[in-house]
């Protein structure tokens, strides 16, 4: 049996009623939507459960609500005895990763997100920057347009390198076009607009560090069980001071998906199991390698499927 590799979805996954089941059905799992509650001081699990989506996709609830969910969806794979040898998240999955692995409580994490949601929103005013999706594009030919555009005053970077052909690009709205434009122009297939209100994981999203680190510099990071496949260089780090820093530069570089996976797999893991709503990350590792073994965990229709499916394995 080779390594098993939790991962965890970002901004982006989120839709109404999930997790909803399992809290109607277990105890131990409403208690994780309560202490989610409890923390932020408003009930976020009515919103995760009742909507409306425009509420739930707010990025200060959006991050929130999608690491509470995962979380409340791993607190009952756990008790199947299935583990991980690593876990990585996508961009807020990170934190999510985090908690999972006790680098960071539970009730913090949820704390740290909201804010981070928070200050991602104020670093840029709403409408002056966004994120578009090209699809069919080399990653290094993609920086010399995106360097070409910046060079010129318009700032574009690099986002999310998520699988070969899918890479994010975020900046200001004029130099994400004129960046699509560009792209388009030298062979990229398709660029999608993407639904977000801001430029993340862009070096517009700096002015949100500084406060960031204050909200870190207030809660206890912790070396987490085992090691986490960092978004910023896509290595492993399970060290608290290491933690920190990463997840600072976190907010203004690139998320490395691509690299994140191929990492893993260079370390035996063959087996990926996405743990939250959605089945976005799932389908970016089939990218990446289609021999590896995918599964998504959302409800307690799927978990049973993927618990036989890993028990069968072993027998």
């Amino acid at each position: 049996m080779g390594k098993i590799a939790f991962l965890f979805p970002g901004q982006g996954s989120q839709k109404v009623g999930m997790g909803k089941s399992l809290a109607s059905a277990y105890e131990e799992v409403a208690q994780i939507f309560e202490q989610a509650d409890t923390r932020l001081g408003y009930s976020l699990s009515d919103i995760i459960f009742n909507g409306p989506q425009e509420t739930l996709t707010l990025t200060f609830n959006a991050q929130p609500a999608l690491l509470t969910t995962s979380m409340a969806v791993l607190k009952k794979l756990e008790e199947h005895g299935i583990k991980a040898d690593y876990a990585a998240g996508h961009s807020l999955g990170e934190y999510t990763a985090l908690a999972a692995t006790g680098a960071i409580a539970f009730p913090d994490a949820v704390y740290t997100v909201h804010q981070r949601g928070k200050f991602m929103e104020e670093a840029v005013p709403a409408g002056e920057g966004t994120m578009a999706a090209v699809l069919g594009m080399d990653r290094e030919d993609l920086r010399q347009v995106t360097e070409e555009i910046s060079s010129k005053g318009e700032v574009v970077q690099l986002a999310n390198l998520n699988c070969p052909g899918q890479i994010v690009i975020s900046g200001t709205k004029l130099g994400v076009e004129k960046a699509a434009e560009l792209a388009k122009e030298k062979g990229a297939k398709r660029v999608l607009p993407l639904n977000v209100s801001g430029p993340f994981h862009s070096s517009l999203m700096e002015p949100a560090t500084e406060k960031l680190s204050e909200v870190l510099d207030g809660i206890t990071i912790q070396d987490s069980s085992i090691p986490i496949i960092a978004n910023v260089d896509a290595e492993p780090v399970s060290d608290a001071q290491e933690i920190r820093g990463k997840l600072l530069q976190q907010l203004y570089s690139p998320v490395l998906w691509e690299d994140t996976v191929a990492k893993l797999i260079s370390l035996g893991v063959d087996t990926f199991i996405e743990i939250g709503p959605g089945k976005v990350l799932s389908g970016l590792v089939k990218k990446v390698d289609r021999k590896v073994k995918t599964y998504a965990i959302q409800d307690e229709e799927t978990m049973n499927a993927v618990v036989q499916s890993l028990k069968g394995e072993e027998s």
